[in-house]
């Protein structure tokens, strides 16, 4: 059995320290926690390349390449967990935004880590969601709902979706909390690194009992 802990490494243009070079240092510092850890699954930490335009939603992306092969190999992927844009936190007054009608039921301070899945991966958020409460305070927001609300595809989990893997995506929720998402100015100083190191701690325990 296979788990995924994923990350797509290229960036819109120069900048991209929240999207998603927080994604990948999140992956490279799981990595880094589990290296010791003895797990019945087998857990494969993967950059993806080309989840940006051009190639985002196309057979050019990296991710889309990827769950092709393993389809074709008969992977046993259980589980994906995808680290899209995680470094960015807010405590103001309505710093969080969301979809229509959305904002009805979920804070308006974007101080939490979102976790976003389909009706596929319903038990894997569930499973994520209780693990991740049990070792950490952090504030986390989840939900599932159908892939055509606007940016809950929005990352490598789509091609796991499309290929019927169970997938996740862990999220700062991006361009609805981000004023700097795909700018210049998402550079490093704009994250926020104690919050960002609390969201890894409890992702990595949360995994690792799955894994188990």
């Amino acid at each position: 059995e296979i788990i995924i802990i994923g990350a797509h490494y290229d960036s819109y243009s120069n900048f991209g320290a929240d999207d998603n070079a927080s994604g990948v240092a999140g992956l490279l510092e799981m990595a880094k926690l589990m290296k010791n850890k003895e797990t019945k699954a087998t857990i494969k930490f993967i950059a993806f390349v080309n989840e940006e335009p051009p190639f985002f939603k196309t057979e050019n992306m990296g991710s889309k390449v990827y769950t092709k092969i393993a389809k074709m190999k008969k992977e046993n992927i259980k589980a994906v967990f995808i680290l899209e844009s995680i470094g960015y936190y807010s405590n103001g007054q309505n710093s969080q935004k969301y979809p229509p009608f959305f904002g009805f039921f979920y804070p308006n301070k974007g101080n939490f880590i979102a976790v976003v899945g389909n009706f596929r991966s319903k038990w894997l958020v569930k499973k994520f969601v209780s693990n991740f409460r049990k070792y950490s305070q952090f504030p986390l927001e989840s939900i599932v709902t159908f892939d055509f609300i606007p940016g809950v595809d929005f990352s490598d989990n789509w091609s796991f979706w499309k290929e019927d893997y169970p997938a996740i995506m862990i999220s700062d929720t991006a361009f609805y909390r981000n004023p700097n998402y795909h700018t210049y100015k998402d550079i490093f100083e704009t994250l926020n690194y104690s919050s960002f190191a609390e969201v890894i701690m409890g992702l990595h325990s949360a995994i690792i009992e799955i894994a188990q």
